[in-house]
């Protein structure tokens, strides 16, 4: 099993599939070119104007920002001020509520979320729900210049990259206004409490 597979169930059987093997960061760095690939591969039920796919089956609200490379799947709901940008894929009945930002990210069928929140250089599974104003961070503000190191399971994983978030497993569920700071793996079923904080990364000096 991999970090993806272990994590996401569906993964294997998913348009993302030829990616499995692959870490986390590196489907986030290569977002905008992976979702490119899937792009060239979508049926007749999408419609696909400069670069931005939207199943017939999905809910586009006045005001949504779109930027591709995008695909909305089927089902899905964007809603009124949120914002998709970056590289970003959406598998089916997924929710960006009012104000939400979406930035280089691969999201799984029934993950929502809610409203003004930001999620940026991650990867979420199945079901996961981020309340009012729940934040997966993906820059190290307070370490100017470093790139993104955190702990996992007591090894340390130095990603290599300026930016990235998170892989969240299937059912996480992030209470309002919890933070995910940069660099984490939440395994299946997490519960993050309101205005918890979630901090897994490493400072440069003690990498």
């Amino acid at each position: 099993m991999t970090l993806l597979t272990r994590h996401i169930q569906a993964f294997p059987t998913s348009a993302l599939a030829p990616f499995a093997a692959e870490p986390p960061w590196a489907l986030t760095a290569a977002a905008a070119d992976i979702v490119r690939r899937l792009l060239a591969r979508l049926g007749a039920d999408y419609t696909v104007a400069e670069e931005v796919a939207v199943h017939r089956g999905a809910r586009i609200e006045s005001g949504a920002v779109l930027k591709g490379p995008l695909v909305v799947g089927p089902g899905c709901l964007i809603a009124h001020g949120a914002t998709l940008r970056g590289g970003a894929w959406l598998e089916e009945a997924c929710t960006i509520g009012p104000g939400a930002e979406l930035k280089a990210s691969f999201v799984f069928a029934g993950t929502a979320l809610a409203h003004f929140n930001f999620v940026g250089e991650s990867v979420l599974g199945r079901g996961v729900n981020l309340e009012a104003g729940a934040v997966i961070a993906n820059h190290r503000n307070e370490w100017p210049g470093a790139t993104v190191a955190f702990r996992h399971d007591g090894a340390l994983i130095a990603t290599g990259l300026a930016k990235f978030g998170a892989l969240v497993g299937d059912g996480v569920r992030l209470g309002a206004n919890a933070v995910v700071a940069p660099g984490a793996i939440l395994g299946p079923g997490t519960v993050v409490p309101r205005l918890g904080l979630v901090e897994q990364g490493v400072p440069p000096d003690l990498r």
